[in-house]
């Protein structure tokens, strides 16, 4: 089955967002724990979460991708932006247990000229201080194009985060295909021997979700500008071999491409007829 949706908006509580995916024909979706670019959280709401869990079973839904907040940057130079980085996915980790046994996603963020070392050193830290044993949600660091001092930009970078964690069993990898096609992986023309790499490096045991997205550069362009299916250098026909892929396509596909719901709902439709059960 192909489990593929599109980020929902969370203002209206969970409830609406499991209705709005079934009209769109989604059967999993996105949404952010918290303001994407800010720091308020809307309060849970126990009774629309279980009227939420009921419209997940009714419709056989795969895993949820809930994503931080973009202004989260565990690897900052400055003190209390890290500080805040902590404290935000440490909150974010105990709301996801309203709806346990999950994804959420994060970007590693950018370490402001201070290196990659001290990169990895700083998001393992955060990694280590807000995981704990009891927890259900998997946390997945997610592949990025590499714009500046952003870091993921390889697998290597990722590999090298996730070995200096304890719990290394809470932590997988979201793998967005635009953002690994603009760090030069030619997922259009090579994308078996992309995953040969992931996984020698990483595992793809740790793969566990895909940012579905065309992008708008040329390959290695380190610039990260999504494009719709079919529309940017990446192809339609490509990611029509990433949904099918074997080592993919039971995975969670979460479209982040420029649309309103209606460009989701087309794009789920094409998607779907060009699926192999």
């Amino acid at each position: 089955m192909l489990y593929i949706g599109c980020h929902l908006s969370y203002s209206k509580g969970y409830e609406a967002m499991g209705k709005q995916a079934v009209e769109i024909g989604a059967n999993t979706f996105a949404f952010f724990t918290r303001n994407p670019r800010g720091g308020s959280a809307k309060a849970i709401d126990s009774a629309d979460v279980s009227r939420l869990e009921s419209i997940l079973a009714e419709n056989r839904f795969g895993k949820l991708v809930a994503h931080a907040a973009y202004t989260m940057n565990p690897c900052a130079a400055d003190h209390n932006i890290i500080s805040f980085a902590r404290r935000s996915m440490a909150d974010d980790l105990v709301r996801m247990e309203s709806v346990p046994h999950n994804y959420y996603n994060f970007h590693p963020g950018y370490h402001m000229k201070q290196g990659v070392e001290t990169g990895i050193k700083l998001i393992s830290e955060q990694l280590n201080g807000v995981l704990k044993p009891e927890q259900t949600t998997t946390v997945l660091l997610e592949t990025m194009a590499g714009k500046g001092s952003e870091m993921g930009r390889s697998f290597e970078e990722l590999r090298d985060i996730i070995e200096r964690v304890e719990l290394k069993d809470k932590l997988g990898v979201c793998f967005d295909t635009c953002h690994v096609w603009d760090g030069g992986y030619n997922i259009a023309d090579n994308l078996d021997g992309v995953l040969e790499d992931f996984d020698r490096i990483i595992g793809l045991e740790r793969l566990k979700a895909v940012h579905l997205n065309d992008s708008l550069n040329p390959l290695g362009a380190h610039k990260d500008r999504h494009a719709k299916i079919g529309e940017g250098y990446i192809g339609a026909d490509a990611l029509i071999r990433v949904i099918n892929h074997p080592a993919l396509k039971h995975l969670p596909f979460i479209l982040e491409t420029p649309n309103d719901m209606q460009g989701y709902k087309n794009e789920i439709a094409f998607l779907r007829r060009n699926y192999s059960e």
